[in-house]
């Protein structure tokens, strides 16, 4: 039996999140400069996003630029933007052919205005598509958009839009640059690095967590099969014990 076929359809988490990580030393290992492995990390971003459109998945988010990536040598952050205007242009009518909407999360403003071109094309070509929505966290920084959450929360208590004491996970919640997605259940890492990064800090406060020492290049869908069983084999338990969780199933 294949790896795919042992997963269980009906307990597939909403949303992944994916930390795509080990692309420079994953060149180094070839010999090659580090953008040698941005560019072969395309297909892994091809492999996975078609294999949760395929499975049902709805909602997939890939940390593709951190805020800290622009402290990167120049070269490589111009050659990172260049594939980016790049492979979007590319992708624009596969992700129509299997109705992927495109989103994006993060400060965009800070992205070169062709790659912002670009992006606002893909987002606007793909709006109407519904099987799988893939959101990119581009010049993104989880604590950026926190600051950014309490800012608009605190205008709107100056403003009078909210009392003080009403304010909650909620409120919170809906000020974040994610407010229209749900936080995913699964949160994958490549490359054997065990942290978050700066990574949807609030959002994943309940997700399960998958590390694998597979660098992204390498990363394909047999591994992100492998991730989705090893969720199906947890015991989400949101701070309740195991007897109470199974009252609840009863």
């Amino acid at each position: 039996m294949e790896l795919k076929d042992k997963i269980d359809l009906n307990n597939l988490p909403q949303h992944v999140a994916i930390i795509m990580d080990g692309n420079g030393r994953w060149a180094k290992q070839q010999g090659k400069p580090r953008v040698f492995g941005h560019k072969n990390g395309v297909q892994s971003v091809r492999e996975v996003t078609e294999a949760g459109a395929e499975m049902g998945i709805k909602y997939m988010t890939l940390y593709a630029f951190s805020t800290e990536n622009w402290n990167r040598p120049k070269y490589e952050v111009t050659a990172l933007m260049t594939l980016l205007v790049s492979t979007i242009r590319k992708e624009i009518a596969t992700l129509n052919k299997n109705s992927i909407q495109l989103k994006t999360i993060g400060n965009i403003e800070m992205l070169p205005k062709a790659a912002q071109n670009e992006l606002l094309e893909a987002i606007e070509s793909t709006k109407n598509n519904s099987r799988m929505t893939l959101i990119l966290a581009l010049s993104y920084s989880s604590k950026s958009e926190i600051i950014d959450a309490v800012k608009t929360i605190t205008k709107n208590a100056v403003n009078g839009k909210i009392k003080i004491q009403d304010i909650n996970e909620e409120s919170l919640t809906n000020a974040l640059y994610t407010r229209e997605f749900p936080d995913p259940e699964l949160m994958i890492r490549t490359s054997g690095e065990k942290r978050i990064s700066n990574f949807l800090l609030w959002q994943l406060a309940y997700s399960e967590l998958y590390f694998t020492p597979v660098f992204w290049p390498d990363f394909r869908k047999n591994h992100f099969y492998e991730a989705i069983l090893n969720y199906q084999n947890r015991e989400r338990r949101f701070g309740m014990t195991s007897e109470q969780i199974d009252r609840t199933k009863s």
